[in-house]
């Protein structure tokens, strides 16, 4: 089996455009989350979402805007852009050896809810005929390969808040086994339009408040919208055109609960983390670091915890564990990706970032995460988790490449 190398990666996110502004938002807790109004809602209930900024916004659509395309499919390729281009990647490295592997939650969420609006409120028959390619799944992973002739394997993963993850583990696999050199792969989401949220409202599991993972004062979550993509080779591939090596993917693990649609299990979330690190051929006590899914509704937190506890050790000793989604929200889709960079952060810069709006240890978890402040680290690999409803779990390890 080859070794996976990361050697570019790219994001879009309500703290602005670029990996390096989620990087730097995590570390510092500085939140996208910003007060959002749709005028298709009568009562809105929630109030804030971790919605691109308008003059972010604005740039994607002037840099990467397409008549065709649904703001997901645009967000993708601008991530997309970012990670090539960090990665040095030229006409000659994509074609046949090159695939795509980039989930979506919701695909695209603005035409369908638009349309619907059109049909069923304003009565009219007048919707825009080119809906089914913009509303499909698979948009932003097509558009993604035709901006770049990348020509292998083309894939979209929709399976919730763990699509990104997924993608990502797919590609990692894909090219562990030979099928292909390198792939661009992430997740991509923009569903923050009237209709999707007003159903996230009725579900009861955002916050009216703030986002706090793991406090004993939690009550739920708060969306976001983004695009993460990386670039990920083989290490041979990365080695023979003189790539710039930011780190290694040493292990994946994903597995289904097979059970409650919406309340996680434990123990499934546990083996998942086992299977990831047995591919890693590392221990628990390796990691230093677990970017932990952490919602901050109570069923996610308390499961989540309990399922670290299985495989870290009741104590969670030498571990620090956080949540990044009170920075950028839950992209869902996009969610696995977007965390995977603020990881990739936290190994590289060697400092674990906060979980923000933390304020009193629940004393039916136990756990004091990295609080308002990040925490220096010393470690060499660290774990991002992605626990979807419909029981998908998926486990990405990151390591220092030596």
């Amino acid at each position: 089996m080859k070794r996976v190398v990361i050697t570019g990666m790219g994001a879009v996110s309500a703290c602005g455009l670029g990996a390096d502004a989620l990087v730097q938002a995590t570390q510092s807790g500085a939140s996208g989350v910003r007060p959002v109004k749709f005028t298709n809602i009568d009562q809105q209930r929630v109030g804030t979402a971790a919605a691109l900024a308008p003059e972010t916004k604005e740039k994607i659509e002037e840099d990467a805007g397409h008549r065709m395309r649904e703001p997901v499919s645009n967000y993708a390729v601008m991530a997309a852009r970012e990670a090539v281009a960090q990665a040095g990647l030229g006409p000659e490295d994509f074609g046949d050896r090159c695939g795509v592997s980039i989930g979506s939650g919701f695909g695209g969420a603005q035409t369908l809810d638009r349309n619907y609006m059109k049909f069923s409120v304003e009565g009219s028959m007048r919707l825009d005929p080119m809906s089914v390619p913009k509303i499909m799944n698979n948009a932003a992973a097509s558009w993604v390969s035709m901006e770049f002739n990348a020509m292998g394997p083309a894939y979209c993963l929709a399976t919730a808040c763990s699509s990104g993850s997924q993608s990502i583990g797919l590609a990692y696999q894909l090219l562990k086994a030979g099928v292909m050199d390198r792939c661009l792969a992430g997740g991509s989401e923009a569903s923050l339009e009237g209709g999707v949220f007003r159903v996230w409202e009725l579900l009861r599991v955002m916050t009216a408040d703030k986002n706090r993972p793991f406090s004993k004062d939690r009550n739920g979550m708060t969306l976001g919208e983004g695009s993460g993509v990386f670039v990920l080779e083989t290490l041979e591939s990365a080695k023979a055109r003189g790539a710039n090596i930011l780190c290694e993917i040493a292990g994946y693990g994903t597995n289904s609960d097979a059970g409650d649609l919406l309340r996680p299990n434990p123990e499934r979330a546990a083996a998942c983390m086992n299977l990831a690190l047995a591919d890693a051929g590392l221990q628990g006590s390796d990691i230093g670091y677990v970017n932990a899914h952490g919602t901050g509704t109570v069923a996610n937190d308390i499961n989540e915890v309990a399922a670290l506890r299985s495989v870290f050790g009741e104590d969670l000793a030498g571990l620090e564990v956080s949540s990044t989604k009170p920075v950028h929200g839950h992209a869902l889709g996009a969610a696995g990706a977007l965390e995977l960079v603020a990881s990739f952060g936290a190994l590289q810069r060697q400092s674990a970032p906060p979980t923000i709006n933390f304020n009193e240890v629940d004393p039916k978890i136990g756990i004091d995460p990295v609080g308002n402040a990040a925490r220096p680290i010393s470690t060499r690999a660290v774990m991002s988790n992605s626990l979807a409803f419909g029981g998908i779990n998926a486990t990405l390890i990151l390591k220092t490449y030596e």
